[in-house]
């Protein structure tokens, strides 16, 4: 481990996992910890709403086990961990690539994907106890426009953007860092400076996009996140709060 991993939490590599979220959820029945989960290979890499993840060897495959008691503070994870990866690819990349953060929980690279992040509650013994923080990077290889949804943003990799090599490893000596330093201001600060932050790099801000819910589709100015972390968007019929959704540009 770096000098500067973060105190009080532990990590656990594997070589071969079905999914490093299913280990956290295994590991959490027996004991809620902060620790970070990773695997040089997944069988059955997954996305929002059970979608596959193409997961080749060389990419970043993580999930951090992050206790905590509240619902609401959990779920405002994603936008620490979008953070935390923002800081993690400047580090390794420097700062000639544009990286952005889409609501709710992709970073873009040159207009392109190469990070996304999923949340899951964990509630050992039923009771809540905190989230499992999913995390995939495309360090190395960015899946094919044919494997990804259609209306998707182009995948694209750190590799392909930007010539730097960088091992999962390496990347999760940033990673895990930043994601302490972000976590921290949520938990000192509340929600309000992470959403100044997150906003700073959201990604079209002020402009017109289309939140698809379960049973419509919503399009409108995207005006801002608001308090809880809900998309903001200023439609025909007035300002529209969204939860949840999938957002196309």
């Amino acid at each position: 481990m770096s000098s500067n991993w973060p105190d009080g939490v532990t990590h656990i590599h594997h070589d071969e996992v079905t999914s490093t979220l299913d280990d956290a959820r295994r590991r959490a029945e027996e004991s809620l910890t902060p620790t970070w989960i990773t695997a040089t290979r997944q069988t059955a890499s997954r996305g929002r709403r059970g979608r596959p993840w193409i997961a080749p060897v060389g990419n970043f495959y993580g999930t951090l086990i992050a206790p905590c008691s509240d619902p609401e503070h959990g779920a405002l994870r994603s936008f620490v961990a979008a953070l935390a990866l923002r800081d993690a690819l400047e580090a390794v990349m420097g700062e000639g690539p544009t990286l952005a953060l889409k609501w709710p929980n992709d970073v873009l690279l040159n207009s392109g994907k190469v990070a996304g992040i999923l949340l899951e509650g964990l509630a050992p013994h039923g009771q809540f106890g905190g989230v499992a923080v999913g995390i995939g990077v495309n360090l190395i290889a960015a899946p094919s426009l044919s494997d990804v949804e259609a209306r998707a943003v182009p995948p694209v990799s750190v590799k392909g953007e930007s010539g730097v090599d960088v091992t999962p490893d390496a990347f999760l000596a940033h990673l895990a860092p930043a994601f302490a330093t972000w976590d921290a201001q949520l938990s000192t600060y509340g929600f309000a400076p992470i959403r100044t932050a997150w906003l700073a790099h959201a990604a079209r801000l002020g402009e017109t996009i289309t939140a698809r819910l379960p049973n419509e589709e919503v399009t409108g100015r995207f005006e801002t996140v608001d308090e809880n972390g809900y998309l903001v968007l200023n439609t025909s019929k007035g300002p529209r709060s969204i939860a949840a959704a999938d957002v196309y540009f």
